[in-house]
Order: structure tokens, then C-alpha cells, then sequence
């Protein structure tokens, strides 16, 4: 797909690593598949993944977790 950031670059298959703040806690996902720009690094999370994403930035909330650092795992 073009990059609806830059409008230059496609898309491709890669990972990347996403950064969520909520509530004081702040939790880095490294390894998240992604679709990414190759001329300016956007990346696109599918939706299934993003959903998942969330909950488990909302479980590190409700532990309370303050800086946190997870590898993406399919389940």
C-alpha cells in the first residue's frame, strides 16, 4: 500500500517497535509485525495486533506497572 503519511514510499512486511502511555504507565512492544513505509518509516499495525496491543497495556495498567519493555508474542 502507498504511505498516507509521506505518499511516497510502499509498504512491506517488517516489525516494529510500538510505545503505549496511559494512566502513568508507559509500556514499549518490541517486535510488533507491522507494514512499513520504506521511504519514511511509518509503520501500520493490523488491527487484530493493535487490539491486542491495548489489552495488554491495560493489564500492565491494572498491575501497575510504571516503564515497561514486552516482546511481541502471538498467542
Amino acid at each position: 500500500m502507498k504511505c498516507v503519511i509521506c505518499k511516497h514510499g510502499d509498504t512491506e512486511s517488517s516489525t516494529t517497535t510500538l510505545t503505549l502511555e496511559r494512566a502513568g504507565t508507559v509500556v514499549a512492544f518490541k517486535e510488533v509485525p507491522a507494514q512499513v513505509c520504506t521511504n519514511c518509516g511509518e509503520a501500520y499495525v493490523a488491527e487484530e495486533i493493535s487490539t491486542k496491543l491495548l489489552a495488554m497495556a491495560e493489564q500492565s495498567v491494572r498491575d501497575g506497572v510504571e516503564i515497561g519493555v514486552r516482546k511481541y508474542a502471538p498467542v
